[in-house]
């Protein structure tokens, strides 16, 4: 699917440089489900990780890989970002990566998806269901089932780009784990997440911590974030126990296979 994401850059490289960032050892990839909250881990990590080993190019995906293979090269270590579904040369690819994998959980993530398709933010094939052109009830149902042609359905999304790594060397990280801990990050709870999510990067917890995590987590420094969004339709806050069932019906069995029931 083509399209275009418009929105102000962040300004996290300048907002990092009072921090003394440390050098990557190997590679890291921080992969994700569309939509889980790739922005919010990435941006979190800008903070820990040297400028000159941010991988800036692209975000990496599948059609991309071939030009993206420096990303991963074990003799230049990079931190880069993507959707990179799993594959036989995506496995070689990260075969010798730190490779990190974020989910959300698929109520939410329908309804992000929904919000971000929605939005002036987004420009692709999908531009005719804005402004009222499809109620937000279908909407929502295209994020589940997808749109013919136009969009991939939940359970393949969530299938190639989450379970797959499941049952490789990659570290599975809970987009709600990450709010549920930003929300409390005076705690030792806190302070357990988030040395253990650097660990899995090959990185140790420096003393600011917490202020570089604030920083990155910023929602002003992400283009994608929910109140950053301008949508073309009034969405709700939850997903409705219909299109639950939906969920349930069309991916049965996920939710608890990534921890969530």
């Amino acid at each position: 699917m083509n399209a275009i994401i418009r929105g102000k850059p962040d300004n996290l490289d300048a907002v990092g440089e009072r921090f003394e960032r440390a050098r990557l050892a190997q590679p890291v990839f921080l992969n994700s489900v569309p939509k889980a909250g790739t922005h919010l881990i990435r941006n979190i990590m800008r903070m820990f990780v040297a400028p000159e080993q941010h991988w800036r190019r692209e975000y990496i995906q599948h059609a991309l890989l071939t030009r993206s293979r420096d990303a991963f090269q074990p003799d230049q270590p990079m931190i880069s970002w993507g959707h990179l579904l799993f594959s036989d040369e995506a496995a070689v690819a990260v075969r010798d990566v730190r490779h990190i994998v974020l989910v959300r959980d698929p109520y939410d993530w329908v309804l992000a998806r929904a919000r971000f398709y929605l939005s002036d933010e987004f420009q692709g094939n999908l531009d005719h269901i804005k402004h009222g052109g499809a109620t937000v009830e279908d909407v929502i149902m295209m994020m589940i089932l997808g749109a013919h042609g136009r969009v991939p359905d939940l359970r393949d999304i969530f299938t190639m780009n989450a379970v797959a790594w499941m049952g490789s060397k990659a570290v599975i990280v809970r987009y709600e784990d990450i709010v549920d801990n930003l929300k409390d990050l005076g705690s030792k709870r806190a302070e357990i997440f988030f040395s253990r999510l650097l660990a899995d990067c090959g990185l140790e917890l420096p003393t600011d911590w917490r202020e570089r995590v604030e920083a990155g987590a910023d929602p002003r420094q992400s283009r994608t974030a929910r109140d950053n969004l301008k949508v073309t339709a009034e969405m709700p806050t939850t997903l409705s126990d219909t299109h639950k069932r939906v969920v349930d019906f069309h991916a049965p069995g996920l939710r608890a296979l990534l921890g969530y029931a």
